[in-house]
């Protein structure tokens, strides 16, 4: 399990640190905050900047906690939220499948991320080495809490944002 750990880890948190710095500086072929910013717009994540920001950090810097097994919960958490809202906002309405622009993708990250939290990041990990390792069901069931109330947060949030205004071209 120590290997098996370290490479889900590596693995999950690493594609998360690429998705969020796609979206934050345009790396990996991503593009950027202001694309990002209004793309959220259209999602109806007002205001759509605020909103880009939010999630490349917490795509970023959960994947990186992820990466290095460092405060396992809380990245579980942020990375839980942001995949909720994902479900939410883009996936729910294409039904379950990958292949139809579906959740399925999004719910295995929520399951791999929360089975982190429950087993632990293991001894490769900087929370064993600072012996901060903190595992079990009640963090697994603490950090899809937290993550989902994150994702109604977000979801509230934006809901009481005023519309941007209606783009008025010159006659």
């Amino acid at each position: 399990m120590r290997i098996g750990r370290l490479l889900l880890r590596l693995a999950v948190g690493g594609f998360f640190v690429g998705h969020g710095t796609q979206k934050l500086f345009g790396w990996f072929g991503g593009n950027g905050l202001e694309a990002t910013a209004k793309g959220f717009e259209g999602l109806g994540l007002r205001p759509g900047r605020r909103n880009a920001i939010a999630a490349g950090m917490a795509e970023a810097g959960g994947g990186a906690l992820l990466t290095v097994g460092l405060a396992t919960p809380l990245a579980a958490s942020v990375l839980t939220a942001t995949m909720i809202t994902a479900i939410e906002t883009v996936h729910a309405k294409n039904g379950p499948w990958a292949s139809n622009g579906g959740y399925e993708y999004n719910v295995v990250l929520i399951a791999a991320v929360l089975a982190l939290a429950e087993v632990g990041p293991g001894s490769l990990s900087l929370d064993s080495a600072l012996e901060r390792e903190h595992t079990g069901a009640g963090w697994a069931l603490t950090a899809l809490g937290a993550g989902a109330a994150g994702a109604l947060g977000a979801h509230l949030a934006a809901a009481s944002a005023p519309p941007p205004p209606p783009d008025t071209e010159p006659a």
